[in-house]
């Protein structure tokens, strides 16, 4: 049999206006003309018009409303390739198929349509095939997505922080559940021991603020939870159920404050890219054959610097303080936040851990310290009046309780925490003197670290002689938060300002490059914050060369205070808070709890 062959390009595209008639060819469309206006038609939806250019229009039309309600294609490209003419005056026409089904999807295939003559014309001789080659009688095709596998949150040393779990969302309909508050109260005894927030009367006005003819979504549970509640609830009027899979904490009372952060920053990484399916079905629905497929991509999996260990230690020590606590940890030699903690009163107020601002009390004083010691008029041991009080211009300042102590080196002064040494120091400086030096430290540096906000506090120059003796010992105007002022710690023990990083692969960005303490300057530091271990005693100390410094700051009306302890131990620089315990001693224990818990 002879065949003759043709070739050309006819593209048939979704923004392509149909084609009516034979009139945009000219007197004698040929078969590619007349299959491109029938794939055009398709593509743009006017199944009528592609169905009348066919030889069977009502099965056609039946058949192609059916696919593409199945498929809901966004949109469907098509190009004629080639043709091929037979003996038999009949034509194959050849064509390339995407089509688009939303979510990224494309399903792409290489498709041929028979053209019979048909007068002048042509027409398209119907067939299943005509959609896909491999469609067949009584048969339509329809699609099944390939979940993405989400990839975990790993901490520093690879133990997963978050990952993916399956979850379930309970779903009302209260069209369909008859008597609703009885089914809210069954919902809300079966649901609210997984969330005691969750009761009869938030169930209702939930439903009650859902718009009309919509569902209210009362909760998603964890698998596990899911099926501990499954008996009570599953067979409830108007209520239904939704599995999917979400990035969850491993454990649930971990990091509370910044693990959902985390998650909402890497949640485009981690979720990977959903694949899917495109099926022929038959006319129970069952499937027949695989027309096309995509795999599912994983996603990739983030490391974050949080130590679990160093983080659970943490939360172990200040979980069971009734006031308000927090507890960053920061590793000197790179800058890496170890543990970002807060217990529950804390996670109530919001971020306390990264951005409180709090007077910082006598753990400024290393900054003091720092400043006249870079001064050079004083050394680590230069004698150093500590009297129980002194008057600088209208202000007594006193030391706690009024102790006194004589004259004794400025290192013993610091361990002590005599108020009225490093006032007297401070009001002899320059306005700007421990503001510059504060930033030395970290203070009043600004960080972009991805994923979170921090404030490490502020020290403003201060041209009032009585602020100025104020600052020197913490309360004035000096603010800091628990990051700053581990911050500050990380710097006496590396050197150097820590940038301080969230996640392995994201930079940080800082606002400035402070200055360099000199070293034997923060030599010294470190020897007096090694003292005020010593000389403070107790379990402390009897731990392996923890250096830090002690801070009671008060606030309010001056009868309140904050208990602070801020320091290091070997390549772990943290600062410690406790809200409202009128003094450190508070802090001190938690310290010795938190460092125990991680040695």
């Amino acid at each position: 049999m002879r065949r003759v062959r043709r070739t050309g390009i006819v593209a048939a595209l979704l923004l392509v206006l149909p084609v009516a008639g034979c009139g945009l060819f000219g007197s004698d469309p040929s078969a590619e003309d007349v299959a491109g206006e029938f794939l055009t038609a398709l593509a743009n939806g006017d199944t009528a018009g592609a169905a009348g250019r066919t030889d069977s229009a009502e099965s056609a039309k039946t058949l192609m409303d059916n696919v593409r309600g199945a498929l809901k294609p966004a949109g469907i490209r098509t190009e004629v390739t080639g043709s091929t003419e037979l003996e038999d005056k009949s034509a194959k026409v050849r064509f390339n198929a995407d089509w688009d089904l939303g979510r990224d999807r494309h399903w792409t295939f290489q498709g041929e349509v028979e053209m019979r003559p048909d007068n002048d014309s042509w027409r398209v001789h119907w067939a299943p095939s005509v959609l896909h080659p491999k469609l067949g009688v009584q048969q339509t095709i329809g699609v099944r997505d390939k979940d993405a596998v989400q990839a975990p949150v790993l901490d520093r040393d690879g133990t997963p922080l978050l990952a993916p779990e399956r979850v379930v969302s309970v779903v009302l309909d209260p069209a369909k559940a008859g008597d609703v508050a009885a089914v809210a109260g069954v919902l809300a005894a079966a649901v609210g021991k997984v969330d005691q927030t969750i009761t009869q009367q938030t169930i209702m006005d939930g439903v009650a603020k859902t718009p009309k003819g919509q569902s209210y979504t009362v909760v998603s549970l964890r698998d596990a939870d899911y099926q501990a509640a499954k008996a009570q609830i599953y067979e409830l009027p108007g209520v239904r159920f939704i599995a999917g899979t979400r990035l969850l904490a491993v454990d649930k009372n971990l990091a509370t404050q910044l693990l959902p952060t985390i998650r909402k920053q890497v949640d485009a990484q981690v979720a990977g890219k959903a694949g899917f399916r495109v099926v022929t079905l038959n006319a129970a629905g069952g499937e027949v054959e695989e027309l096309f497929v995509k795999d599912a991509e994983a996603g990739t999996a983030v490391h974050v610097t949080l130590s679990r260990k160093v983080q659970a230690a943490a939360e172990a020590a200040i979980d069971p303080v009734a006031q308000v606590a927090a507890i960053v940890a920061i590793k000197p030699s790179s800058g890496e936040l170890l543990a970002v903690a807060q217990n529950a009163p804390a996670d109530a107020q919001g971020s306390v851990a990264l951005t409180g601002r709090f007077p910082p009390g006598s753990t400024f004083k290393i900054a003091t310290a720092t400043a006249a010691l870079q001064g050079g008029a004083v050394t680590a041991d230069t004698p150093s009046p500590c009297p129980g009080s002194i008057t600088i211009g209208p202000r007594a300042i006193p030391n706690n309780n009024g102790f006194d102590k004589g004259t004794i080196p400025l290192r013993s002064a610091f361990a002590f925490s005599c108020n009225t040494t490093f006032a007297k120091l401070a009001s002899q400086m320059q306005p700007d003197t421990l503001s510059n030096t504060a930033r030395q430290y970290g203070i009043g540096v600004d960080y972009v670290i991805p994923g979170v906000t921090t404030v490490t506090g502020s020290a403003p120059p201060a041209n009032d002689l009585v602020e100025r003796a104020e600052d020197g010992f913490g309360q004035g105007k000096v603010l800091a938060s628990p990051f700053g002022l581990a911050v500050m710690a990380s710097t006496v023990a590396s050197g150097t300002v820590p940038k301080a990083t969230l996640f392995r692969d994201s930079p940080t960005k800082m606002d400035a490059a402070p200055q360099p303490i000199a070293a034997p300057v923060l030599d010294s530091v470190r020897g007096m914050m090694r003292e005020v271990v010593t000389t403070i005693g107790g379990p402390l100390a009897q731990l392996p060369d923890v250096r830090g410094k002690t801070g009671t700051a008060q606030f309010g009306d001056g009868t309140h205070s904050h208990g602070w302890f801020a320091g290091y131990q070997g390549d772990l620089a943290f600062a410690v808070l406790l809200t409202d315990t009128g003094t450190s001693v508070p802090a001190i224990d938690v310290t010795d709890k938190f460092l125990r818990g991680i040695s």
